[in-house]
């Protein structure tokens, strides 16, 4: 299934004439959790069919086209590796090209277990899984039912299902192969996880030994979902730069995305929930990055839809505005408030419950200077006695050092002053009350 996203003006059309696969426009579809009875399009490889829903089990946010592609990755087989928390007997694979210019023609893709996963329970460890897939893993994907499609400037694709068993806290291994000269890679930068590249078609390979380029981005791939019992729903966190983790360490999974999976995996009694990580670095929420600094993405009331529409969503945890502050492009906090509430507003409309941030210290970062801590506090102030959310999760107070309030606290600080070490990561996650993120109706905003 294709949809357009409409970031590029080519038409649908102009990728008829390259003779390959193209599929129906499909909505992903948060809201309709489908069972065994409803379960369309699973495909002859995908084995029995079992009682379960699809429910999105990876996501990253494209943020723009990567510099210094614009004319693909040809001919280059790209292997990214996706860290997922709930598994299930079944997945299927989304691919982007909302940033290119130009038709993406992927003639060949695969999915496969990597063969350096974590031991269960874990959340990975330095070094990641690396290229190698699990002997008996691999397999081919389709659209629609053949093996090559072309994904629309500005659209995205969705594969069929395939049967693969994924377990839990596992990563897998996601090959594109892409045969011929495209336009600008739409990508996901300081993905904080190791993925590989090989010169030729090796998408099908189960030995890693032909990608020897590492690569500390997602390409293409931008999202994972999961047919499952083990999971009722999807959390979509959606923020900027402390949400995607850039300063969590690599190939480790220690986000605070991941530690709140952790949390809901392991907790009994905890809602049995997938964390989707729809964080951009540099994001703002009322203004769309351009220019050098275009891979800070679209701003959040631009890329809102598209974040929440994953399969299983029921609720939005959102984490923004220290960046309209920092860069001086707001200086009111009733703007970036006003924003927030715009949010909270267009995800109860699409049936969320909304949970929501303070702005956490900066104070020591070179960009966080006294005018902009002056902002800071007014939009947490207005945050804590506004109704700006459904339920609020108070970051600030997390991580503030007690005798500095506007600074970070020593053992939270990643070092750069604004972004959290892992153990501060590890404290944001903790500061949720699980019971909170089970979907109620949405409150009414003022």
């Amino acid at each position: 299934m294709i949809r357009h996203r409409g970031h590029a003006l080519i038409a649908a059309v102009t990728a008829l004439v390259c003779g390959i696969a193209i599929v129906v426009l499909v909505n992903r579809g948060h809201t309709g959790s489908q069972t065994a009875a409803s379960g369309s399009g699973v495909s002859g490889t995908a084995g029995s069919v079992s009682s379960g829903r699809w429910v999105g089990a990876w996501t990253t946010a494209p943020a723009s086209g990567e510099p210094g592609t614009a004319g693909g990755r040809p001919p280059t087989s790209i292997r990214n590796v996706a860290h997922i928390g709930i598994g299930g007997s079944k997945v299927r694979v989304h691919l982007s090209n909302e940033f290119g210019l130009k038709p993406l023609e992927i003639s060949h893709a695969t999915v496969a277990l990597a063969a350096g996963n974590s031991a269960p329970g874990s959340s990975g460890g330095p070094g990641g899984s690396g290229p190698a897939a699990t002997a008996g893993s691999m397999h081919g994907l389709d659209f629609a039912g053949r093996a090559s499609v072309v994904v629309p400037a500005g659209g995205t694709v969705v594969s069929d299902p395939v049967g693969l068993r994924v377990p839990d806290s596992s990563d897998l291994l996601v090959t594109t192969f892409s045969p011929r000269a495209s336009g600008l890679v739409t990508f996901h930068p300081k993905a904080r996880q190791t993925s590989y590249t090989a010169k030729g078609d090796h998408a099908s390979d189960t030995p890693g030994s032909a990608f020897t380029t590492k690569t500390a981005v997602w390409q293409y791939l931008s999202g994972v979902d999961t047919w499952t019992s083990g999971a009722t729903g999807s959390v979509v966190a959606f923020g900027d730069s402390i949400t995607a983790g850039i300063t969590s360490t690599p190939d480790a999974d220690h986000r605070w995305t991941d530690y709140l999976q952790d949390r809901l995996r392991t907790t009994k009694g905890a809602p049995r929930l997938t964390v989707l990580n729809q964080g951009i670095g540099g994001n703002r929420i009322l203004t769309d990055a351009k220019g050098k600094y275009a891979d800070q993405g679209l701003s959040a009331l631009h890329r809102l839809d598209q974040a929440i529409d994953q399969a299983g969503a029921i609720a939005l945890v959102v984490d923004l505005g220290i960046n309209d502050i920092d860069d001086s492009s707001h200086k009111d906090a009733a703007q970036v408030v006003s924003g927030l509430k715009q949010i909270t507003a267009r995800a109860h409309a699409d049936g969320l419950r909304v949970l929501g941030s303070t702005l956490s210290p900066c104070g020591g970062h070179r960009q966080c200077l006294s005018a902009q801590q002056q902002v800071r506090e007014q939009v947490n102030q207005q945050i804590r006695t506004q109704h700006v959310f459904d339920t609020l999760i108070d970051f600030d107070q997390v991580l503030r050092d007690p005798s500095q309030p506007s600074r970070l606290r020593k053992d939270y600080d990643s070092g750069d002053h604004m972004h959290p070490s892992d153990k501060g990561y590890q404290a944001m996650a903790n500061a949720f009350e699980l019971s909170a993120l089970r979907a109620k109706p949405p409150a009414a905003v003022n």
